[in-house]
């Protein structure tokens, strides 16, 4: 007897603690951060998941006016300046306009053209996927995996280009920004200069530090960091490639995810502060 009750006392427990939705399962996983049942990282994730699986494509695309693509019209020699600066792995191409994404090109095969081999772009083309902008998150990612596409152009519901996505785009809404051989090495400086007038910024750069290097006078009383400034001078929790100039400073986000910026571009009006 006493063992029956033990089972129904457990049974009755096991559906009170089930989640009825996902509003009630973020509350007991945050419950389970509060009592050290997990670390901040495992948490982020798991808010991430549930919040991936409600999210459209429409919600993180990079806008076609952000999109960087190579027009085929263009010779080799023209495009790989572009190719270089921008330091993407994968590029559209397109043929009389953006709307028309005839493929996709891999930075990588363009070394063929450098080392001197008979190179044609059009013939190295990979093919291009096109998702609706209404495509929910968990599903695109999947067929990422699927396909083992990295890329896909999305379109609208009149069949023009709206934008693109990554699979990195979709990852980090997961997990957070994810670093490539383009970031910054966490043992480099928080500003770093690539050429004159023209810096590479951690968002995370104390504005006192960012005072000192620039001499500026910028206050911290209400954010810490530069990322804090500049998502103030925007408004709103800018996308990567978005531009905003003040006193003297053109800034460029070169990345950010749906929580933070997390490094930009300054190219500056006033003398090289190093000097």
């Amino acid at each position: 007897m006493k063992k029956k009750k033990t089972e129904l006392i457990k049974k009755i427990k096991n559906y009170l603690l089930k989640p009825k939705d996902k509003e009630q399962l973020a509350d007991i996983l945050k419950s389970a951060f509060e009592k050290n049942m997990m670390d901040s990282d495992a948490l982020m994730m798991l808010e991430g998941v549930l919040n991936v699986s409600e999210m459209h494509v429409r919600d993180i695309m990079i806008p076609r006016s952000q999109m960087d693509v190579i027009d085929i019209s263009k010779k080799i020699e023209e495009f790989i300046p572009f190719v270089i600066k921008t330091s993407h792995s994968r590029f559209p191409v397109v043929e009389g306009g953006i709307d028309n994404v005839i493929g996709i090109l891999l930075a990588k095969d363009l070394l063929r053209f450098t080392s001197g081999e008979e190179f044609e772009v059009r013939d190295n083309l990979r093919p291009a996927i096109f998702v609706p902008e209404s495509k929910r998150l968990n599903v695109l990612l999947k067929d990422f995996r699927t396909n083992r596409n990295h890329i896909a152009i999305v379109v609208d519901e009149y069949g023009g280009v709206a934008g693109m996505v990554t699979i990195e785009d979709v990852l980090e809404q997961i997990v957070g920004d994810i670093e490539d051989e383009f970031d910054y090495d966490e043992t480099e400086d928080n500003i770093i200069e690539d050429q004159e007038r023209q810096f590479r910024v951690k968002a995370s750069t104390e504005i006192s530090d960012f005072n000192n290097y620039f001499a500026t006078k910028y206050s911290d009383e209400e954010f810490t960091t530069i990322g804090g400034l500049i998502t103030q001078k925007f408004g709103y929790l800018p996308q990567r490639n978005e531009k905003v100039s003040f006193d003297g400073f053109d800034v460029t986000i070169l990345r950010a995810d749906s929580r933070q910026i997390h490094s930009i571009l300054i190219n500056i009006d006033l003398p090289n502060p190093k000097s």
